[in-house]
């Protein structure tokens, strides 16, 4: 038996069931707000709290590690990547650090596939010319887009949604290629997928689909480099983390032709987008909707909250990103 709730912080008002479940067993103090409070009065409201339920736009730093106080015992994020979190110095201090991975699967595999749709049939592009009220006539060469069924999807990160996204192409008989630091066994069975090199999946794949967290090797592994290796015809989409791409390098790689198009629904540095890449007809942005579905994001609350309730509790959980820091 536990001998006393823990006090804990919500950053900003999440969908339920996050509240109901954590006042069954902790002291919730919740944002009422979808936004995000000033940094100091965040620094403020978690003095002294045993949890801290946060997300992808909050920097969990050693600043935060010193206002909250050493009674810190779990951060648990709500979303699947952490690189806004410093898990080593969480890890130092022995504090838990939780995400939400496998709910949100679907939902960004979706999100995928639907900027890879748009960008390849140029749906943006008629959107905005059929809004202009202006006629428009038929002709053979009028929007012409590429082709899906048959083409070569390659995967960059064949994790969860990775694998997911890879799925969804049997029912366009794609060829699938991944690159990832382990075999995946389940693409390759099910899908004959093959594992390659970075390069050589830049080089053979007619769609590129990146699935891998951001780290220190990531962050910027797409660059005028990689574009050059790239087909013409070829189309990048980006739904893992913005940085993960050189914006300004991708600028000059739809501009010059290097590759025919991209989707992105993360940015390097969000929320502001590099200006140029409003000029461009080629591209299909979208502002970071991957999880934004009703279900998807109840179900990150509920892992999120549940996540705090487990190690409250002292329950083993998957979910947690640092488990040295239980052993």
């Amino acid at each position: 038996m536990m001998s006393k709730k823990w006090n804990v912080y919500v950053a900003r008002k999440l969908p339920e069931p996050l509240e109901e479940m954590l006042r069954e067993y902790c002291e919730v103090e919740i944002n009422p707000r979808d936004v995000l409070e000033d940094r100091k009065v965040y620094l403020q409201k978690i003095k002294g709290k045993d949890g801290l339920i946060t997300d992808s736009r909050v920097a969990v730093t050693e600043e935060v590690y010193e206002a909250a106080g050493p009674q810190l015992k779990i951060v648990s994020n709500y979303a699947v990547g952490f690189n806004n979190i410093d898990v080593a110095g969480a890890t130092k201090r022995g504090i838990v650090v939780t995400n939400t991975p496998g709910v949100v699967n679907n939902a960004t595999a979706d999100i995928a596939w639907a900027l890879m749709f748009a960008a390849a049939r140029r749906i943006s592009e008629a959107d905005r010319l059929i809004r202009t009220k202006e006629p428009w006539g038929w002709t053979p060469s009028f929007l012409q887009g590429r082709d899906i069924v048959g083409k070569t999807l390659g995967i960059i990160g064949a994790g969860r949604i990775g694998t997911t996204m890879a799925k969804r192409a049997r029912g366009f008989d794609m060829n699938i290629l991944y690159s990832d630091r382990s075999r995946n066994e389940t693409l390759e069975q099910q899908m004959g997928a093959r594992q390659v090199d970075v390069e050589t999946l830049l080089r053979e794949a007619d769609y590129v689909s990146l699935h891998t967290p951001l780290t220190a090797e990531t962050r910027h592994m797409i660059s005028a480099k990689q574009f050059e290796i790239m087909k013409p015809t070829a189309i990048l989409i980006n739904t893992s983390r913005g940085e993960i791409i050189d914006e300004k390098a991708l600028v000059e790689a739809l501009r010059t032709g290097q590759i025919w198009g991209a989707g992105l629904d993360v940015f390097e540095k969000e929320p502001c987008v590099t200006p140029e890449l409003f000029e461009l007809d080629n591209i299909v942005m979208t502002p970071h909707i991957g999880t934004a579905t009703i279900g998807t994001r109840r179900a990150m609350a509920e892992t999120a909250s549940q996540n705090v309730i487990d190690i409250m509790l002292g329950k083993p959980s998957a979910k947690v990103v640092n488990p040295e820091v239980l052993k």
